[in-house]
């Protein structure tokens, strides 16, 4: 059965884009990357925030813009929103937490479903059904902007490391 997996690059201060979902951060940093490229095979849909879904593509102004991981995958998307966008080949709007993640699994098959957006993942994680983490951090500080992870009062999550920047989550430490 699919896992779901929350990768995102971020910034060394743990932003995943800056003031107002502003990607363009991100740009100098794309290219070849082992990691990404052993991982883009095994993701088998994406689950995506609405903000995430319609906002800033790093890739704007190349030919990977518009497209995920800069058109280096296709395949379906489910965009978690109350309000969905026009139509689009391959994207599935869903009302509701539950029905897209069973859509996005189901979709992935034995493959990866790879959430898109932080407030997505931490609506994943407080359901219980984020999986795995994989953190690419690049070398820049933001200062600023959306966090990789933001739940003011939460509990502490634990994570079981897989590989370097690759983690298992385990469970939210009472604490």
């Amino acid at each position: 059965m699919a896992k779901l997996l929350y990768g995102f690059s971020c910034s060394i201060d743990g932003f995943v884009a800056g003031p107002g979902g502003d990607m363009s951060w991100l740009t100098p940093y794309l290219g070849p990357d082992p990691l990404v490229d052993e991982l883009i095979p095994e993701i088998g849909a994406l689950l995506v925030g609405r903000r995430t879904y319609g906002g800033d593509d790093p890739h704007r102004g190349t030919e990977g813009e518009g497209k995920a991981f800069g058109g280096g995958w296709e395949g379906p998307q489910f965009v978690l929103t109350h309000r969905p966008a026009a139509p689009a080949p391959g994207v599935t709007f869903v009302d509701n937490l539950v029905g897209a993640v069973a859509a996005a699994k189901k979709a992935a098959g034995e493959k990866y479903v790879n959430v898109l957006g932080a407030d997505v993942a931490r609506q994943c994680l407080e359901a219980g059904v984020l999986d795995e983490i994989l953190a690419l951090p690049v070398p820049v500080l933001l200062g600023d902007g959306v966090r990789m992870f933001d739940r003011p009062g939460g509990k502490p999550v634990g994570l079981e490391v897989i590989r370097p920047n690759w983690y298992r989550v385990v469970s939210e430490k009472q604490g």
